[in-house]
Parts: structure tokens; C-alpha cells; sequence
């Protein structure tokens, strides 16, 4: 130091403002902050404190040990100072505001009497993030600074501050130091908290909207046979009785129902006797030939006369046959109430019954139109039965119309046909509610896909 310095503290500053311009590095500079100050005011003991890596540099020692119970403690007595102290400048301790685990220990590492100065703004010189108001110096002597001493000193720092802030200037933005930079403003200080959790809360509301979920719909479905044997009236009639009730388990061949034989047993009488006596003439008009060679020539129209009656004898045997009908394979039968269809005329190819095979049972559903949403093949589906509600029916998607069916009730859907991944003990006819799977679509179009249909529909654009 100059002679001209050694008794003039601003000419100190002055001096000491040059050499922190003109330091080559960080660790200089914190040597000039922990050591040189003093030449403008005694202390002891300093300590450079940075909150993301504790106590930087300390005065008298070449190197920090992290570990060691002073630098522990003092990591502590900082990290206070600088959460009660968040503004301001240039202060002096006092030690009863402090935690009892800080002030016990005071007397055997530090003097009485400590000044405290926040540094605000700097950037660590190693991973170069911004340490906002977590960073302080920290002087320790044996009296406590004069005001004057105290504005020296804030002066100083200020100084210190502008050529640390120098030397850490961020680089310029580029697509490298992103990463870098959002990491420096995530660990920022309390300015930049609330929009910390407006950033989190927007990015994790937009990960919950745009989460893959599986498209739905709902329909009605009942349980049906898969490949039912159909039985249809075989000719013109009256039922006159069921041999079998609903839902009987039958055998192939077994009789089901019968038409009035009345008609069909008259029809057959006259059609026989009609042969009886077609053949009858035939064989006077053989015996007429022998005398008569004119007979002769009536022959062949006997004979066709005879053929006719033959097979209207046959055709009429036939349906007397017919008027029996039998279960074309085993199963369960399935019709309306027996007592709805006795005396009551059928005309032929009209449906009856059906008969179903045992476990041949497949998923039946009608979507509305308004939920005909694109499906794949063997999209999964499950049955939801009224009668079991706490259990579902597994199937796979066998085929989906391409046109609407009118229903019932007058509403349009489409028929869906699944076949089921696994055998069930319940029976054809129960009802329930299908949920039928499409493909997977962020959760906003899910939460939103019939509103806005329904809206689009309403705007006609």
C-alpha cells in the first residue's frame, strides 16, 4: 500500500476498488474480501458464505475444509443471518435472536462483537447459478463497528459485488445455455417462487390433459346365441301344441311342435282316394284294349292323370310330416309363451323359436349414432349385467355394421357383435350395459369429444 493511503480510508478504497477491477479470478477476489478489508477497519475473523456451497472462503486459510466443525457451525450461524436479514445493509449481530444451538457454541469460535453484510445478485464461480440474497461476509472482532466504519464498509462491498457480478457475467442466450439458465431461475430466489408454481401447476395440469386414455362408449347389450338354429314355420297352418316349454333343454330330433292335422289329414284322404281311383281307371281302360283297340289311345292320358295324383299324395304326405317339427340339434329352446301361438295361423317361413347350443353365446350391443366412434379389429368389450353389476363379461369385437338399424323404440343404432374371451354361467337374454374400447386419445378430446360434437352440430361449421 502507498504512504499516501496508509492514514486516508477513502484512498484505501480507492486502492482496494483497483486491485478487485484488476483480479484474474474468483477466488482472488474472495482472498480481497476475507483479507484485505482489513486495512479499512479491524476484525479478527472473516468469512465469504454462499448459499448453495456454505462458507467459500475464510480469512487466514488457504483451504475450506467442508467437514470440519467450524465451517459446519459457521455454515449454520449464515445461513441464518442471512434468512432473518433479508434486507438492508451493513449490520451488527446481536447474539440473543439467534437459536440456542448457534449462540452456545459462539464463545468458542467467534469474538463478541460480528457484522453481518448481505450480498445480493452474485453467481457462484464454479457452476455459475445465481445465489440472490443466500450469500453474506461475515466479520468477527472484538468491538463493534462505528457507523462510520460501517458505511466504509458497505461501500466497499458494493464495489465488490459490481467486479464479482463482472467477472460471473451470464453468457449470451443460445440453444447450449437453456438448460443452464432454467436451472439458474428454478433455484432462484423468493421473487420467481410464485411463478415457480404456476410453471409446475400449468405443466402438470397440461400432462394430465394430454395423458393417453383409452375411448369408451356405452351401449345397451344382452347376452344372445351365437349361432342359434332358427326353426320357421315349414308350411301354412295352426299350431295346435308345443311339445316343449321355454328355455327346455332338447336332443336333435326331438319334437317340438305340431300343426292341426285336420286339414292336412282331409287334403291327404281326398288326395289318396284321387289316385285310388286314377289307377282304378287305368286298368278298365288296359282291359277295354283287348277288344277295343280304340282304348288304346286313352292309355297315356291315364297315366299322366295317374302321376299327377301320385305326387300330390306325396307332396300332401310330406307336409303331414312337416306339420311334426323336430329340433334340428341339441340345445335350449328359446320362444315367447307356448299359449300365444296355439290356434293361431302361421304362414310359412314365419319364425317360431330358436335353439340354442349349449355355451355357443356370444355379446350383443346397439351404439347410438352419436357414439359411433372408430373402433379396430377385436376391440375389447365388456358386459356390464343388471343382474351382476360387480362383475363384467369379457369379449372381443366381432363385427360392427356400417349401417343404423332402426330399434324398437324408434332410435337408430349400430348392431355390434362380440364373441366372449371366456366361457359364463349366465344365460342368454340377461341384460346389462357394454363399454365398448376404441383407440387411445389424449384425455382432453375424452373429457371433451361430445361437447364439442355437440356443440358442432348446433353451429353447423
Amino acid at each position: 500500500m502507498s504512504d499516501g493511503a496508509a492514514g486516508n480510508p477513502l484512498l484505501k478504497l480507492i486502492e482496494l476498488a483497483q486491485r478487485a477491477r484488476a483480479a484474474a479470478s474468483a477466488n482472488e477476489l474472495a482472498f480481497l474480501a476475507v483479507n484485505d478489508t482489513r486495512v479499512l477497519l479491524p476484525y479478527r475473523q472473516a468469512a465469504l458464505w454462499l448459499g448453495t456451497s456454505g462458507v467459500h472462503t475464510l480469512s487466514g486459510v488457504v483451504a475450506v475444509e467442508a467437514n470440519a466443525p467450524y465451517a459446519q457451525w459457521l455454515n449454520q450461524l449464515c445461513r441464518t443471518l442471512a434468512t432473518q436479514h433479508t434486507s438492508g445493509g451493513a449490520l451488527t449481530v446481536d447474539a440473543t435472536q439467534l437459536p440456542a444451538s448457534i449462540t452456545t457454541a459462539w464463545d468458542e469460535w467467534l469474538p463478541a462483537a460480528v457484522t453481518w453484510i448481505p450480498l445480493r445478485g452474485l453467481r457462484h464461480p464454479e457452476n455459475n447459478h445465481p445465489t440472490a440474497d443466500q450469500a453474506g461476509l461475515l466479520l468477527a472482532g472484538d468491538h463493534p463497528l462505528r457507523p462510520d466504519e460501517l458505511a466504509l464498509l458497505e461501500e466497499w462491498m458494493d464495489i465488490w459485488q459490481h467486479a464479482w457480478r463482472a467477472m460471473h457475467r451470464p453468457a449470451r442466450w443460445s440453444l447450449a445455455a437453456i438448460p443452464a439458465r432454467l436451472r439458474a431461475w428454478w433455484h432462484g430466489g423468493a421473487a420467481d417462487k410464485r411463478w415457480r408454481r404456476r410453471l409446475a401447476a400449468g405443466v402438470g395440469l397440461l400432462v394430465v390433459l394430454l395423458f393417453p386414455v383409452r375411448l369408451t362408449v356405452l351401449a345397451p347389450g344382452e347376452l344372445v346365441p351365437a349361432n342359434p338354429a332358427t326353426i320357421r314355420a315349414p308350411l301354412d297352418g295352426v299350431i295346435a301344441d308345443f311339445a316343449v316349454t321355454p328355455n327346455q333343454t332338447v336332443a336333435a330330433g326331438q319334437l317340438l311342435f305340431s300343426f292341426d292335422q285336420a286339414p292336412i289329414g282331409s287334403r291327404l284322404e281326398v288326395a289318396r282316394e284321387a289316385l285310388g281311383t286314377a289307377q282304378a281307371e287305368y286298368r278298365q281302360a288296359a282291359q277295354l284294349m283287348l277288344n277295343d283297340p280304340r282304348a288304346k289311345t286313352q292309355l297315356a292320358t291315364l297315366l299322366g292323370r295317374i302321376a299327377e295324383k301320385q305326387a300330390q299324395a306325396s307332396f300332401l304326405e310330406s307336409q303331414a310330416q312337416r306339420s311334426r317339427v323336430v329340433a334340428p340339434q341339441a340345445g335350449t329352446v328359446l320362444f315367447d309363451d307356448p299359449s300365444e301361438w296355439v290356434g293361431r295361423p302361421v304362414q310359412t317361413g314365419e319364425r317360431i323359436m330358436q335353439v340354442a347350443a349349449a355355451n355357443d353365446i356370444e355379446i350383443e350391443a346397439w351404439v347410438p349414432i352419436g357414439d359411433a366412434v372408430p373402433v379396430s379389429e377385436q376391440a375389447p368389450l365388456s358386459l356390464y349385467l343388471a343382474a351382476a353389476p360387480l362383475s363384467s363379461i369379457s369379449g372381443t369385437l366381432r363385427y360392427m355394421s356400417h349401417r343404423a338399424t332402426a330399434r324398437p323404440d324408434g332410435s337408430y343404432a349400430y348392431r355390434v357383435r362380440a364373441k366372449l374371451n371366456a366361457s359364463t354361467d349366465q344365460r342368454v337374454g340377461l341384460k346389462g350395459t357394454a363399454k365398448l374400447g376404441g383407440s387411445y386419445v389424449p384425455l382432453v378430446y375424452w373429457v371433451l369429444r361430445r361437447p364439442l360434437a355437440s356443440i358442432r352440430q348446433f353451429l353447423a361449421i
